[in-house]
């Protein structure tokens, strides 16, 4: 039985933290499915489509030399339903540090509730990748700095052409 596993999150945009949680959860999983979470309450940066191009452009390569499959979806309701219609048994969350653990436990605690079936497994970010937050990102940028360091280039070309006539980017 393949294990297959599913990384839900906004992905808006796709950043270093985003893909260093990949990296990991690709050698874990025979199949890895990255949800993204479309809230109709919230406009976000990035189109759906858009934020998925994002994804297979720079995740499709890391899967595939972790011998993982990779699949996309989109989702606006609860993630253990994300996660049971995608078939998989695993969530992954990545933690940077204790606020995101106490938080992420709580989470934990109610998606095992409701589906005692899908099993959460955390995966601690990288030194590199702790301080790096798509809310920061997208705040940076459309102030002009450099977030070059925090997302991969692909994503620093299509934040330079979201936020064009701002100095700094």
């Amino acid at each position: 039985m393949p294990r297959i596993a599913l990384y839900a999150g906004s992905f808006d945009p796709v950043t270093n933290g985003h893909i260093d949680v990949v990296r990991q959860a690709a050698r874990l999983a025979d199949k890895l499915v990255l949800a993204i979470g479309i809230h109709p309450g919230k406009t976000p940066l990035f189109p759906a489509a858009e934020r998925r191009a994002m994804l297979e452009e720079i995740c499709a390569p890391l899967a595939k030399e972790a011998g993982c499959t990779l699949q996309f979806a989109t989702f606006d309701g609860l993630v253990v339903d994300a996660a049971r219609k995608s078939g998989a048994t695993v969530l992954i969350r990545g933690l940077r540090d204790g606020s995101d653990f106490d938080y992420e436990m709580q989470m934990a605690g109610m998606n095992g509730a409701m589906a005692p079936d899908v099993q959460t497994v955390f995966l601690p970010a990288s030194p590199a990748s702790r301080p790096i937050t798509a809310t920061l990102v997208r705040q940076i940028a459309g102030m002009g700095g450099d977030v070059s360091g925090f997302v991969p280039a692909p994503v620093t070309a299509r934040l330079k052409k979201r936020f064009a006539g701002t100095p700094g980017i």
